[in-house]
């Protein structure tokens, strides 16, 4: 295709997994639709458990509330497209469809990171400063902290792609990806910035992902040190139980990113296929999987749901 400076793509073709032979199409899409069906039930149900739930009318379930709304919405931005590529055949996404889901997936990715700092300052402060907790930590402090990680990014995103539209398409149209992202654009740019945006919004993306991450590892450190010191074991036992469903969806979400990133840097590669499975892995395993950490590894809502399943297998017999 000859370079130009004006933009001359029309629309992108989602390529999903390019070495994906076309018999696995619909097992894959099939594959796809359970994971999204799972997701949108898990979520929905913990927004719908925790708002009826008047017990449960606390910021740590406020906080994941929040979770759940953003793993609900990135599911919903990102795996419909990628499914009916598979069960129709629809891989053509319109210039701006593919940069609207580009600002929803970055939105929303930057905007769990900054969820779960809150939710790790929500423990740091319930054991390092357990007297302070409830002056400081209260329903409406969350819902101000978590409001401005709402609006917060999705002004700032806005940003990153309109700087993304100011260079000019004219290379491939195919979007070597399950979805739009940045990085999947900007390489059919063309132009002399494009490198310039792409290392701006790599800026972006390491200060979204490291200065949350750099405060998590802080604060659950600082708590690992405030239970050390407790001098019964079952004390520290409980204690460090009331962190485990934050520990656990934290390393879920940072832990396949940072294996992926730092396997860029010392230059250890993937094939394509397996980049792409990885990526898709590691975001949306956690959306599927905080429901069941909620409601098995956070003790109050196990507790609330095993009396309501007896009461119900009760007045069954």
């Amino acid at each position: 295709m000859i370079r130009t400076n004006i933009t001359t793509i029309k629309d992108f073709i989602i390529t999903g997994f390019p070495g994906l032979h076309r018999t696995y199409y619909g097992p894959v899409s099939a594959l796809l639709l359970c994971t999204y069906f799972v997701i949108f039930v898990g979520n929905t149900l913990i927004l719908v458990f925790v708002g009826f739930e008047r017990r449960l009318h606390k910021p740590t379930y406020l906080i994941f509330c929040h979770l759940a709304m953003n793993d609900l919405l990135f599911g919903t931005v990102t795996l419909p497209k990628i499914i009916s590529r598979y069960w129709w055949d629809d891989k053509i996404a319109s210039f701006g469809a593919c940069f609207t889901q580009m600002y929803f997936v970055h939105s929303l990715g930057a905007i769990n990171s900054l969820l779960l700092l809150i939710m790790a300052l929500d423990r740091f402060i319930a054991i390092c400063l357990p007297f302070k907790y409830p002056v400081i930590i209260t329903n409406n402090a969350i819902s101000i902290a978590c409001g401005f990680s709402w609006i917060g990014t999705f002004v700032r995103m806005m940003a990153i792609v309109l700087h993304a539209l100011t260079l000019p398409y004219c290379d491939s149209n195919l979007i070597l990806q399950c979805y739009c992202d940045h990085f999947s654009i900007t390489r059919l740019a063309c132009g002399e910035n494009v490198k310039y945006v792409v290392n701006v919004a790599f800026g972006f993306a390491m200060f979204s992902l490291l200065l949350p991450l750099s405060f998590i590892l802080f604060s659950y450190f600082s708590v690992f040190v405030v239970v050390l010191r407790i001098p019964n074991t079952e004390g520290r036992y409980k204690t460090l139980s009331t962190c485990t469903p934050q520990l656990l969806i934290s390393c879920l979400y940072y832990l396949p990113r940072c294996f992926v990133y730092l396997s860029n840097v010392i230059g250890f590669t993937f094939s394509l296929d397996v980049r792409i499975s990885l990526i898709l892995l590691y975001s949306l395993l956690p959306c599927a999987v905080n429901p069941v950490i909620y409601c098995f590894k956070t003790k109050e809502i196990k507790d609330i749901l095993m009396r309501r399943f007896k009461k119900a297998t009760v007045g069954m017999k």
